[in-house]
């Protein structure tokens, strides 16, 4: 019964962690196009406060998901490839930040359109995790 509320929990802290990964790259598209000092400033605000947010709740989401692996003994391939994802996960968290920090110095040197595709790096990253825990191809 206990691995189910710990496993309910993480899928929970999992949403809401990577609904910050797929909003913060937005709101870097707008900063990319923005020229309106006021407007930047709001977007910053919004950027900065949303990234600690998310950071907040990816702390639960990996020590949950810690907590199945070592406290229930979840084995198999598949769960290699799947910590391999979440590093490339917590990767692109700290990618984010960094992308923050050269926006907040307003030395932002890509275009709104490298932040669209970068945008889409965590759609991935959560549609091969999922498949790897639901399939479990290996």
């Amino acid at each position: 019964m206990l691995y189910l509320w710990i496993k309910a929990l993480h899928i929970v802290f999992i949403a809401s962690w990577f609904a910050g990964l797929f909003y913060l790259p937005r709101i870097f598209v707008n900063l990319a196009q923005e020229t309106n000092n006021v407007a930047t400033a709001r977007l910053l605000l919004m950027a900065r406060r949303l990234y600690r947010f998310t950071s907040i709740l990816a702390v639960p989401a990996l020590l949950l998901g810690l907590w199945l692996w070592m406290g229930f003994g979840i084995k198999g391939g598949w769960l290699h490839a799947k910590l391999a994802l979440v590093v490339l996960t917590i990767g692109y968290h700290h990618a984010c930040g960094s992308l923050l920090k050269k926006f907040e110095a307003g030395v932002n040197k890509r275009s709104h359109t490298w932040y669209r595709w970068f945008n889409e790096v965590p759609v991935v990253l959560l549609l091969l995790i999922v498949i790897l825990v639901v399939v479990k191809p290996f």
